[in-house]
């Protein structure tokens, strides 16, 4: 079996790369480094079962042999770096998303999409069921991501109804883990780095706002199921963890583990932030038999001791 990977430099992108050659199928990772680092799949260079190319997914696609799934994973997602390349955001979800597809088309093969928990916007039901539309400002600074992930879905379901592609959609909740970028600007490497370093952590708004956060590695344990398993072909899953923590609390956890003197900071909320946060996964264990099981706790200290170790080698 063999896969193509855009996005495959990125956070969860190079760990997918890993579990798929794990798992015995050629990898062909794409990436252009915009937000992604050479240094999350240098280890795979020279792996017989992995092929890099380094490329813009906004552009035409074309690969010779065969694929068999397409993981369309290419894009910035943290709020710093989508609202600081905003348009380059809005066409990797829209001429991205078109090519990749396309691409999937002529290869006949399955199609997995990165989609987010932004599409619900700031919700009104809690916690957030697949079935649910979701909250969205259409023209606020978060709508560049917000709206091109719900386009890139509903071009996702043109292609399934109007061509058969087996299409997958994936909404993906907080994940966190070794491999996030320091700079990378959403809240748990912000506060580990912050903590690090002896610097204040930064809480925007009250920090009474929730989250749910997901283990890369149970993350990825979901996306490889939900890639390879049959039947699947039009559902929307959601992927993250159901358990619900306040900003704050995680501000001082971490202040905890890195046992660091940091005091927490308070600034206005940011525009368009959810008040809350939290996916209903019923439909994930029902059809993937999947549930994270990492505990926060355990998977900080995983997270702390890789960003320690970043920072000693910087």
């Amino acid at each position: 079996m063999r896969v193509l990977i855009t996005g495959a430099a990125g956070f969860i992108g190079s760990h997918l790369c890993d579990r798929f050659i794990q798992e015995g199928f050629e990898v062909i990772g794409m990436d252009n480094f915009i937000t992604g680092s050479p240094d999350n799949i240098a280890h795979l260079f020279g792996h017989p079962k992995f092929k890099f190319i380094h490329y813009n997914v906004v552009n035409y696609i074309y690969l010779e042999g065969p694929v068999d799934i397409v993981l369309h994973f290419a894009c910035p997602a943290s709020p710093a770096d989508y609202m600081s390349h905003p348009i380059h955001t809005m066409k990797v979800d829209s001429l991205g998303t078109l090519n990749t597809l396309g691409f999937a088309k002529l290869k006949k093969a399955r199609y997995v999409f990165a989609s987010t928990s932004e599409v619900y916007g700031d919700p009104t039901v809690h916690p957030q069921p697949e079935t649910y539309w979701g909250n969205v400002n259409p023209i606020g600074p978060r709508s560049v991501y917000d709206e091109a992930k719900r386009f890139s879905e509903a071009l996702c379901m043109a292609y399934h109804r109007e061509h058969g592609i087996d299409v997958r959609i994936l909404r993906i909740f907080n994940t966190y883990g070794p491999r996030m970028r320091m700079n990378d600007g959403r809240v748990i490497p912000n506060f580990i780095t912050q903590a690090l370093k002896g610097e204040p952590l930064t809480v925007y708004g009250s920090g009474e706002q929730t989250r749910s956060f997901c283990y890369i590695d149970d993350l990825v344990e979901g996306i490889f199921m939900a890639s390879v398993k049959d039947g699947l072909s039009g559902e929307v899953i959601n992927l993250g963890n159901p358990q619900e923590f306040r900003i704050i609390d995680i501000a001082k956890l971490i202040i905890e583990l890195t046992n660091s003197n940091s005091k927490i900071v308070f600034y206005p909320p940011l525009p368009d932030d959810p008040k809350r946060r939290c996916p209903d996964i019923s439909k994930a264990k029902r059809l993937l038999s999947w549930e994270p099981k990492k505990p926060l706790r355990e998977g900080l200290l995983e997270t702390i001791n890789w960003f320690r170790k970043k920072l000693k080698d910087a």
